[in-house]
């Protein structure tokens, strides 16, 4: 069966290359009918922040990923978070120093220090013989367990992204597996772990391709199994810089907190390194439960861009029923729009609403007219200027005044036949109500659906002014 991983660490908000690894880690699980599992990787306690483990819960649920298996489902391979598995990590550390793959190594910091880019390949420590190991220990000396990296030839390895890949053991150097504090590194922990919870399909970012050779030998000293390895491409930004949470770049939840929808963003991520074959590019998690592929992955890194999550944020909110997006919407509102229907005002937004953050600004003439210039009033596509809107609200505010009942085919309907016997296009008329009504270039709806929203008597007071507006400016 396949089981896949997320396992993050509690050391921040869940930023989109997390996002993007879990995803695809859940979509290849539910593709296979296999088991997801989320698992804390929290042993770095220096870095832990006690928040960013709420927020991942919280990244999931939002973006629909339900694990099978974690610290609050046990599937049988728990404990799932690290700090509660160290006697494991040190009986897995002990097996190796007996069969040879690792040794103690009793020297400070300062003796491996050899300034950045210049790791010690190989300690001096794994010299030692058991003799000399036995007297540091009784003596009370400090030390860390490192892996014993062959001395020469290379690990190959493959991956199903970037293919086979050969690295020089030389390039490698004798990395800490067990701290001096009994807590183990996120190398020797996640293949420990890996192998106990029997995950087929190890994917993360493709920045561990360097390091997945130590963690194949390790897998060789304890005569397990190698999954397969899913390394995905990097994230980047328009400018081909690496997109990052440390740099400043939103995280999942900033997202979700600019307007986009969770859903959206997760429609997008999916698209950030894979491909369905097609040109669909709008997919549901359900759909991309069907249709993802580990073999679509690309190798090359991928772009992030606004304006295309944008775009299928767009296509998201209006595949919503009128019903789930007003929900959404309500909460966007302002408080002066009380009075109004808010339902109606949810009908026209929803076809032209790209961010939720939208929709305070793009409603507040509803609340109140801005300020604006009588230039507005000029329309050439509707062929009218202050002049002739001045004479089309003037002779339009005592039809409105009378009319029964107030609605929005009624409106267009009487002002349609205004315009034709007076001579107007259509255009012509509605330009300058609308105009008056908002006091903006660009509305959610036309004249008679904002007149029907605002109700008889706010419509003709705002006409009214409209028409004090353009007499001042044309005396």
């Amino acid at each position: 069966m396949v089981r896949t991983r997320f396992a993050p660490s509690p050391t921040g908000y869940m930023h989109i290359g997390n996002l993007r690894t879990a995803l695809y880690a859940y979509l290849t699980a539910r593709r296979h009918g296999g088991t997801f599992i989320l698992r804390i990787e929290d042993t770095d306690q220096q870095r832990n922040v006690p928040e960013a483990l709420a927020a991942i819960y919280t990244g999931l649920e939002l973006a629909g990923l339900a694990y099978d298996e974690g610290p609050d489902k046990d599937g049988g391979y728990g404990p799932y978070v690290q700090s509660q598995r160290l006697p494991i990590y040190t009986a897995h550390a002990e097996q190796l120093i007996e069969s040879g793959g690792a040794f103690r190594c009793f020297c400070s910091r300062d003796d491996h220090d050899q300034g950045e880019g210049a790791p010690t390949r190989r300690d001096p420590c794994r010299l030692l013989t058991a003799e000399e190991v036995s007297a540091k220990l009784e003596a009370g000396e400090s030390c860390v367990i490192r892996q014993k990296i062959p001395e020469s030839g290379s690990t190959t390895f493959e991956d199903r992204v970037y293919g086979k890949i050969t690295i020089d053991n030389s390039q490698l150097d004798d990395q800490v597996l067990l701290k001096s504090d009994g807590f183990p590194t996120y190398n020797f922990a996640n293949v420990v772990d890996d192998h106990l919870m029997a995950i087929t399909h190890v994917m993360r970012g493709q920045e561990y391709l360097s390091s997945t050779p130590k963690y194949n030998l390790l897998y060789e000293s304890f005569g397990w199994p190698i999954p397969e390895y899913v390394h995905l491409p990097l994230i980047i930004k328009s400018d081909g810089s690496k997109f990052s949470k440390r740099l400043g770049d939103p995280s999942f939840e900033d997202l979700v907190d600019m307007g986009y929808l969770p859903e959206a963003i997760v429609n997008y991520i999916a698209l950030l390194g894979w491909s369905p074959g097609n040109d669909q590019e709008f997919f549901t998690l359900a759909e991309l439960e069907g249709v993802f592929s580990i073999d679509r992955i690309n190798k090359s890194s991928a772009a992030f861009s606004f304006d295309k999550l944008t775009w299928i944020n767009g296509e998201h909110i209006r595949a919503l029923s009128l019903d789930a997006f007003h929900a959404l919407a309500q909460a966007y509102y302002p408080e002066e729009l009380a009075c109004c229907d808010l339902r109606k005002i949810s009908e026209l937004m929803q076809v032209r609403t790209e961010k939720l953050t939208d929709i305070p600004q793009m409603v507040a003439f509803f609340a109140e007219v801005p300020e604006y210039d009588v230039e507005m009033y000029t329309h050439d596509k509707s062929k009218t200027d202050p002049e002739i809107s001045l004479e089309v609200l003037k002779a339009v505010k005592p039809v409105l005044a009378e009319l029964e009942p107030w609605d929005n085919d009624n409106l267009y309907q009487t002002l349609k036949a205004f315009g034709k016997a007076h001579g107007y296009k259509v255009g012509t008329v509605m330009w300058p109500i609308r105009t008056a009504l908002s006091g903006v270039p660009v509305t959610p709806g036309g004249a008679t659906a904002l007149a029907e929203i605002l109700g008889r008597a706010e419509s003709l007071r705002r006409i009214e002014d409209g028409i004090d507006k353009l007499a001042r400016a044309l005396s």
